[in-house]
């Protein structure tokens, strides 16, 4: 399910009203930084500006509540004022978040605990560039990154999440992504290529085997139960 995007917006009357996120913001482009504009980006990274900036952010299952921040509302002033029509996010995303939602919770974890995760040795960072804009779903001139990072010395690192089986192809999809930064923002520094998928296939092994600069990772994600069906004492 596509999580809506909202705006919590308090009137003199005292009241909350929600407006759409990507609607607000081109229509209010001075809340974000200078030179960055809502045209072309995803919600995900609208929000990462956002909270950059301080705002609030709250995770509910059917939507995503950004708050500017400072500012605090109870229960009773909350009044949803929403389109007569049911809210859907720009199909280009909502094709994306539906088909690939492992693939974002995967990319979230991931992006989340960078700084935990030793990658050929070293511990990384997000990149943000100029704007401001950081490396989670990054628009690059030839598509886009699911993860762009940067250890301590400059070098870049593009990571290409799967979320089942992923076969040799992937490979020229994330070799596009490199080259174009090789011969744009990273100049002289190194860039390496992250696989992350569930299974690693052999054709894959085999294609990176004479590629330098690339590794592959899988992933394993682990439950566990606990019994919650004793009474209260």
């Amino acid at each position: 399910m596509v999580q809506r995007h909202v705006v919590a917006l308090q009137f003199t009357d005292g009241q909350t009203r929600f407006e759409p996120l990507k609607a607000w913001l081109r229509s209010n482009p001075g809340q974000l930084p200078a030179g960055v504009s809502a045209e072309g980006k995803t919600s995900h990274q609208l929000r990462s500006i956002l909270r950059r900036q301080g705002w609030q952010v709250e995770f509910l299952p059917e939507e995503v509540r950004l708050t500017k921040p400072g500012a605090v509302f109870s229960e009773e002033q909350v009044v949803t004022v929403l389109d007569d029509e049911p809210f859907v996010e720009d199909e280009r995303e909502e094709d994306f978040e539906t088909r690939f939602s492992l693939e974002s919770q995967l990319r979230d974890f991931i992006s989340g605990n960078l700084p935990k995760i030793p990658i050929n040795g070293r511990y990384l960072k997000l990149f943000v560039d100029a704007n401001g804009v950081d490396g989670v779903e990054y628009q690059v001139g030839v598509g886009r990154i699911d993860i762009l990072a940067v250890d301590s010395d400059g070098a870049f690192y593009v990571f290409e999440l799967k979320r089942a089986e992923s076969s040799d192809r992937v490979l020229g999809q994330l070799a596009r992504y490199m080259g174009w930064l090789k011969q744009t923002i990273a100049a002289d520094r190194e860039v390496y290529g992250i696989i992350v998928s569930k299974e690693i296939s052999s054709n894959l092994r085999y294609a990176i085997s004479v590629v330098p600069n690339v590794f592959l990772f899988e992933y394993a994600v682990q439950f566990k139960l606990n019994a919650a069906h004793q009474l209260p004492s």
